[in-house]
């Protein structure tokens, strides 16, 4: 069964029990995700993907779009509130983008760039965070991780075990790497959690820095051009 909406006035048609963003994108709006992944549940923990429904505020990557709703995106009271949050993380964070290795292609970085968020309104908090020096292979930067959950839900080892897991709450909330699970990954496991980090907060170690600036992810195409086209960010 199908169902019409309008997502910044366009008219759009989708199967019922779409999402608010999957409506978005098949009207070709993009909508800015950090904790949503292609080809997994959405997780609504970052509210990057902030929209207005009929009058109301909702997370577009978790809120099933209702049958003749008026969805709001890119009005400019929409997009705002989005770049407060985008600033938001940037100053819970240490974010150099420069000295990054995954500067050109984090998720953060072209979010920022994409809803213009290009300095925060927030004092910024340069907190000082424990790094976990991890395994053989990954490293844990805790000082860029956001919490958008996407390790804690998403990467599990052979036995279907998390990987990595949420301790504390509040602003005492960290990401914690099981050494011995972390272990028994394979090379492409491995790969993969790094990948899945929208940000710099997991990496491989010994290898930094590897793509050539001009090549790098969101160098050959932006975030925005990415998602709707459907392609794997």
């Amino acid at each position: 069964m199908s169902i019409s909406l309008t997502v910044d006035g366009i008219p759009v048609t989708v199967e019922e029990g779409a999402t608010v963003a999957e409506a978005a994108t098949a009207a070709g709006v993009y909508v800015p995700t950090l904790c949503f992944h292609d080809d997994h549940p959405p997780l609504g923990t970052c509210r990057v993907c902030t929209a207005r429904v009929d009058g109301r505020l909702v997370a577009a990557c978790t809120t099933v779009a209702p049958d003749g709703a008026v969805v709001e995106v890119a009005t400019e009271e929409v997009a705002a509130l989005r770049r407060q949050v985008v600033g938001l993380l940037f100053a819970e964070g240490n974010h150099v983008c420069p000295s990054c290795e995954k500067s050109g292609r984090c998720d953060l970085q072209a979010v920022a760039a994409e809803t213009g968020m290009l300095a925060s309104e927030f004092p910024y908090r340069y907190p000082r965070r424990e790094t976990d020096p991890g395994d053989a292979r990954l490293w844990l930067a805790r000082d860029r991780c956001i919490l958008c959950q996407r390790c804690v839900e998403l990467v599990r080892d052979d036995a279907g075990q998390p990987v990595f897991t949420l301790s504390g709450r509040g602003p005492g909330a960290r990401v914690e790497l099981d050494h011995e699970r972390a272990d028994g990954l394979s090379e492409e496991q491995v790969d993969a959690a790094v990948d899945l980090c929208p940000v710099g907060a997991i990496l491989r170690k010994g290898v930094g820095y590897d793509d050539p600036m001009g090549a790098r992810r969101y160098d050959t195409a932006s975030i925005r051009e990415r998602a709707l086209r459907g392609e794997p960010r």
